[in-house]
């Protein structure tokens, strides 16, 4: 890829990022829409999410996605809900899609949606259901607790005129709309087979139910307002298709049971809600449902709202039109906080038996919606776009003191699993990339009360590298540079494995390792001199990696640097693939290099790896290389690290391009493509992946916090503000 000098990004996708909006020929066309997506998160890990249209293009579709123990355990209790709208006529219009395992759709309801837009990272659907009658949904989540609302609203377009057939009586119900919830209970990474002998078990007032699937399964509710009323079916939709999960190779149908239809009045002006909640029974039962229901559902939207302006007059106090002045800034700020969760101390057993508390000390960062949960790695290098450039400083300090201290070993986890077991500690790299978070954190907020409270800690990791520690981690006194590995074990970002093998094991010496490695050691050193301790030791091992580093690392024949140095603990066994990793030592370690080898860097990464949608992880070149990412879990781990281009790589793309060149305006059409994305894939985020060849579609996880995090770093570097 050529970089061209002097292009921006269209002025019309800086303004309209704010007010994203897909209009009605994607809409109309199913295949173009299903293609598209939504999301909407918690603040603890669950979230809702679909297709546009509605259909459940994948398993880990659902309106309400709890998480039981915060940030994990995610089950899908609801996957949606597919409405019917009765008019005045007695014409049924039917707004629901499904794709069915035959490859047909029923309903249609693609048909009548004419548009869906982003109302800060609230998703709004409109259908138009008559020829002056549009039907407006809105889905959202209570921050901070296992609840979804979505809300209706008719809206007549004939200014001053109702609805309402005069020749009826004021008793009569005009419009009603049938909503059919699809109820599952399951883990959210697998899918149900129903059964015509098993219904679930219901609890049912006139208005609302109280749903379990089995004994010991989460009970949950569903509530509409009083006006409403619930009929019971307890009938199952057989068959449905996740066309997603059929391109990844893995099962791809599934059954929703349907409890029962809710039937709401409604009136034109006049908001309908309907509540799904996982939440206590004390917790449903205050004002949903009741007379107050909707006004508890409105005091909720307020809440959200305000929330998000909050969060954008955090991110820069110097405006508050920042969605105005810096709309692709916005976005981004609320495309973060979708990453940003709690993950409370339960090591205190009193915190099962107090209420859930938001606090600014116990956050951490989803990796990647909606199948990862948080991870060491993806925290580290996300938390300087997620929580710094957004101003987020204590939830950053609370992050890293947390992370910290869950240190054993010398190492921080690299994931907490799923169901809340004990953390998995197989990374080289994440540790590392904690002292970079920590040194980008002190150097915004110069708040060194921070290091005092965890120096010791960072002492204590540093030792552990130095003599060695798990996964065969530790330093080689020949040279100081860290090696690292084990059969078996990927311990780097590039984690790829197909059942026992690692695809890209790079057991040796990693390039991006030994300059984290390099980075940690000049910090500790820094460090040490600012709190008054001895930083001899740390500038020894410093002066020991700076002596070696270029020396070992440098490729003349290739002019780069070699990805790994002494393979599988083979002295002089050096790995010639032309990878991204080599950037992060351009970066982290810039001052080893001299111009001409950095240039020569970035060269080869600019011909090699550069794509719109971030950089390839291998070079076409290598014999290896893999030129399509889709396909079965097999192909797709084969390719992963292996050619796949990675979004959140422009970002060291960028930082090393600056230094050489300091040309901000050079770098914005690097932007372009990124930002464009906010309109495809999951609406206003980025995807964890794209292909390396053109064009360049997108895949993995539909949102992924290093994207985000690397996309909203580096605007804030180029962008030319609007006053």
């Amino acid at each position: 890829m050529v970089l061209k000098q002097g292009i921006s990004t269209p002025p019309h996708v800086c303004a309209n990022a704010w007010h994203l909006h897909i209009t009605s020929d994607i809409c109309h066309d199913v295949q173009a829409a299903l293609d598209r997506e939504w999301l909407v998160t918690n603040g603890l890990g669950g979230y809702a999410a679909g297709s546009i249209v509605g259909a459940t293009t994948r398993s880990y579709h659902g309106l309400l996605v709890a998480t039981l123990k915060p940030p994990v355990e995610r089950v899908v209790l609801v996957a949606k809900v597919d409405e019917e709208l009765q008019l005045p006529d007695g014409q049924v219009v039917k707004l629901g899609v499904n794709e069915y395992q035959d490859g047909s759709f029923h309903p249609q309801g693609y048909l009548y949606l004419e548009a869906v837009s982003l109302e800060g990272d609230i998703p709004c659907f409109t259908y138009r259901v008559a020829e002056h009658l549009l039907l407006e949904k809105r889905i959202w989540m209570e921050y901070g607790q296992n609840i979804t609302y979505v809300q209706y609203t008719l809206i007549d377009q004939r200014s001053g005129l109702s609805c309402h057939n005069e020749e009826q009586s004021a008793d009569d119900d005009a419009f009603l709309l049938h909503l059919r919830p699809f109820c599952l209970s399951r883990d959210y990474h697998g899918t149900t087979q129903g059964s015509t002998h098993w219904r679930f078990y219901l609890e049912q007032q006139e208005n609302r139910c109280r749903i379990q699937a089995y004994d010991g399964a989460p009970a949950y509710h569903l509530i509409a307002d009083p006006s409403s009323t619930f009929t019971p079916t307890g009938e199952w939709y057989w068959h449905v298709r996740h066309r997603r999960e059929s391109e990844r190779g893995l099962s791809d149908t599934e059954d929703f049971y349907l409890p029962g239809i809710f039937t709401l009045h409604l009136e034109p002006g006049v908001p309908r809600a309907f509540v799904l909640s996982a939440e206590t029974e004390t917790t449903c039962c205050c004002g949903y449902g009741g007379i107050e229901h909707e006004e508890v559902v409105a005091q909720a939207l307020m809440r959200h709202r305000l929330r998000v302006k909050h969060l954008l007059m955090v991110a820069d106090r110097s405006t508050r039109k920042l969605q105005v002045r810096d709309a692709v800034f916005a976005r981004l700020i609320v495309a973060a906080d979708q990453f940003i969760v709690a993950r409370p101390d339960y090591s205190n057993p009193a915190i099962t038996h107090q209420p859930l508390r938001l606090t600014p000390e116990r956050k951490t960062i989803i990796a990647g919606y909606p199948w990862f949960t948080d991870w060491g790695r993806d925290s580290m290098i996300a938390l300087p776009g997620l929580l710094l450039s957004t101003g987020r400083y204590g939830e950053a300090r609370g992050l890293l003191k947390a992370f910290a201290s869950f240190a054993h070993h010398g190492l921080i986890p690299n994931r907490f699993p799923d169901n809340g077991e004990v953390p998995e500690y197989n990374t080289a790299d994440a540790t590392l990339w904690m002292f970079y978070a920590i040194d980008r954190y002190i150097s915004m907020t110069g708040d060194w009360s921070l290091l005092k409270d965890i120096f010791v800690t960072l002492q204590t990791i540093i030792h552990y590298h130095v003599e060695g520690t798990d996964y065969g981690i530790g330093l080689d006194p020949d040279d100081g540079l860290l090696r690292a590995g084990v059969p078996g074990v990927q311990l780097t970002w590039m984690d790829a494995r197909i059942g026992d093998a690692v695809v890209t094991p790079r057991w040796g010496k990693p390039v991006e390792i030994n300059a984290l490695w390099y980075y940690a050691l000049t910090m500790m050193e820094n460090w040490a001199v600012h709190l008054s301790v001895d930083a001899t030791h740390y500038g020894q091992l410093r002066s020991q990696v700076r002596q070696h580093f270029v020396q070992r690392f440098w490729y003349q024949d290739g002019g780069y640097l070699y990805d790994v140095l002494d393979v599988e603990g083979t002295s002089g066994v050096h790995d010639t693939a032309l990878r991204p990793n080599q950037l992060f030592a351009a970066s982290l370690a810039y001052d080893l290099f001299t111009e001409e080898q950095l240039a020569s860097i970035l060269q080869k990464v600019t011909e090699h790896l550069l794509t719109p949608m971030g950089l390839r992880s291998l070079s076409p070149y290598d014999p290896a290389y893999h030129d399509h990412f889709a396909g079965s879990q097999q192909q797709r781990d084969s390719a992963y690290h292996q050619g796949t281009a990675w979004p959140w790589l422009i970002g060291v793309y960028i930082d090393v391009h600056l230094r050489i060149h300091n040309d901000r305006a050079a770098l914005r059409p690097l932007l372009d493509a990124l930002l464009r994305q906010l309109w495809h894939g999951c609406l206003g985020t980025l995807d964890e992946v794209a292909e390396p060849e053109p064009p360049y579609g997108m895949g993995g996880c539909f949102a992924q916090a290093t994207s985000i995090a690397e996309l909203l770093r580096c605007w804030l570097q180029v962008r030319e503000v609007t006053k």
